[in-house]
Order: structure tokens, then sequence, then C-alpha cells
């Protein structure tokens, strides 16, 4: 229906509607006037402007991750950073070789005479106390430091866990090795001096560093005259069992050389 027959048909609804409001009143006993009042929806008028743009609207949902970009060029290289800690000391060098003699000093002044008598008593008392001294070193050293003596060799057993190599390193410091039992006496006392200490294992001087299968003293003297290998022993279970150990019954079984443990250093006695 067009505009123009929708206006027509409006203004012939209002007025069968006047005309139907006035009987009404006409038959009303009052003398009040009926009024009635219609409103009719006009025509409809033109577009207005365009409104204001509107605040905007909530974030949408987040989209799904896009895939990984290609890796971009290297960068260059940085500036070097700065020095580390300076690390702990190492352990003490071996003592160097004597130098050579130097030339001879000129004669000093001749002595003053004295009396000889008092001195020796002097002497003769020093003597005796130095003996004396000597008793008690020998009770300290076996009594409080725990050192194992033999006729030749003097023992030091080592209560810090160490490598093989750390461990060897550590009796050259002092002087020694690591302990090389090299007869049934020496092993024995060994085995007595690691079970009074309550231990079960302690590393010895015997490796095949030098040559896989090949067993030798520390001090690469061959094992030739004596030997206290344990049944089955050595097996070489792991790769790198290429150093021994001795348990606390004497035996002795190859160990992996970077495992840590006690150990026993030994030393000549002349020159302890």
């Amino acid at each position: 229906m067009s505009s123009e027959n929708m206006f027509l048909f409006l203004m012939l609804v209002s007025v069968l509607s006047s005309v139907t409001r006035h009987a009404v009143c006409a038959q009303q006993l009052t003398e009040e006037s009926c009024t009635v009042q219609i409103l009719v929806p006009g025509l409809k008028g033109d577009p207005g402007e365009k409104g204001l743009k509107g605040a905007p609207g909530r974030p949408g949902r987040l989209g799904p991750t896009g895939e990984t970009g290609q890796p971009g060029p290297k960068g260059q290289k940085g500036i070097m950073g700065r020095y580390g800690k300076v690390g702990p000391s190492g352990i003490k060098g071996l003592k160097g070789d004597m130098g050579d003699p130097g030339p001879r000093g000129p004669n000093g002044d001749p002595g003053v005479p004295c009396e000889c008598t008092p001195m020796r008593k002097v002497i003769g008392k020093m003597d005796i106390d130095v003996a004396q001294l000597f008793s008690e070193l020998k009770f300290i050293k076996n009594a409080v430091a725990g050192i194992k003596e033999t006729d030749t060799k003097v023992y030091l057993l080592v209560k810090e866990e160490k490598r093989y190599s750390d461990a060897e390193l550590y009796c050259q410091a002092r002087g020694g090795h690591l302990a090389m039992p090299k007869d049934e006496g020496a092993n024995a006392a060994l085995a007595a001096y690691i079970t009074g200490a309550g231990l079960n294992r302690v590393y010895i001087g015997i490796h095949d560093l030098t040559q896989e299968g090949v067993f030798t003293y520390v001090d690469l003297s061959p094992m030739t005259a004596f030997s206290k290998w344990k049944r089955g022993e050595p097996n070489h279970a792991h790769e790198d069992e290429d150093c021994a150990e001795m348990l606390a019954s004497g035996e002795w079984t190859d160990a992996v050389c970077q495992s840590t443990m006690y150990f026993v250093c030994e030393f000549n006695k002349e020159s302890v």
C-alpha cells in the first residue's frame, strides 16, 4: 500500500470514529460537551543527519596462535664478559732440585777457649731429652696420629675422600706415594691398619693406566713377585676400572679412578 493510500485510509478511520463519538455524546443526559481527540500519525519524514561515532566496543576473543616464524639471522658476537673469580690455590708442588754449591766463604775468626766439661754435661742432658722426645713422638704417631710402621715403611691413613690422581698428588707433595704392598708382611700391616680404622676399602698405589690390563705399582715398578687380587679380580666390570683398592680383608679389587674414597700414603722410613 502506497503512502497516499495509507493517508486516505487513516483519514477515513478518523471521520468514522468522530461520527461514532458524536452519536454517543448525543445520547448522554448531561449538558457537557463531548470532545474527542484522535492522534493520527503523519507522513514519514526525511532522513536525519548521520549521528556521532559511538564508543569502541569491547575487545573480541583472542584469536588462535599463529605459526612460528623463520629464525632471524645470527647476531653479532658480544663483547667479552668480566673475568670470573679466582679459583682455590692448588696443592704445593714438588721440591725442586738442589742448586749448585756457591763459592766458599772466608774463614771465620778463631773461637774463644772454653771449659769443655760443663758443655759436655749440657750436651749429654740434651741427648737424653732428645731420646725422650723421640719416644714420645713415636707414641703420638702410633696412638694419636694413627701412623702405621714396618721395618722400612711408614704408612699414613688419610681420611679425606679424593679421586685416585688427587690422592697420589697428595702423597707425592709430602714425599711419598700411595701405599704399594709388595710382600705379604706389608699387605697384612695395611689390612690391619684399615680394619683398625673401621674402614671397608681404601685406594692403594696400583693401576693399569699406562697399559690396559697390565697393572703396575704407582712408582711404575712391575708387579712380578707378589699380588693379592680377590678371586675374579681384576674384572674390569666398568669401562674405567683402571685403579686398585684394598679391602679390609687385605684383598685387592680394581676400581673406578674417578670415585672418591680414603687412601693410604707410603713413605720410606729413612726419609721421614
